[in-house]
């Protein structure tokens, strides 16, 4: 378990059953991007596990975290590679029906 912390966001790993889901806690935005991404970078490119995004932790997102994930979102479905978010919380899926995105991140059901 790898664990990435400041004092407004946490991302938390756990790899397990071929997948590797990452917990977001906190405030995703811009001053905080820097650490997501390095947490980010080195699952993204592993086409060998699912990667899993659980925001039930998650108290806001803005544009630059939604670009991140867009992103991994592109990068994932270029390597044919499974991007799942789970556990949205609604005021965060209110937020990615107004901007049209909901349909890229349909919360699934964790395959565990």
């Amino acid at each position: 378990m790898n664990t990435n912390k400041n004092d407004k966001f946490n991302a938390t790993t756990q790899a397990q059953d071929g997948a590797t889901t990452v917990f977001l806690s906190g405030e995703l935005d811009l001053s905080v991007a820097p650490d997501f991404r390095l947490v980010m970078e080195p699952l993204v490119g592993n086409s060998e596990q699912d990667l899993v995004i659980n925001m039930k932790d998650l108290k806001y997102i803005d544009s630059t975290g939604i670009g991140i994930l867009l992103s991994i979102l592109k990068a994932r479905h270029g390597m044919e590679s499974r991007f799942i978010v789970q556990d949205v919380p609604t005021h965060i899926q209110k937020l990615f029906d107004m901007t049209g995105i909901a349909k890229f991140f349909a919360p699934q059901e964790n395959s565990q």
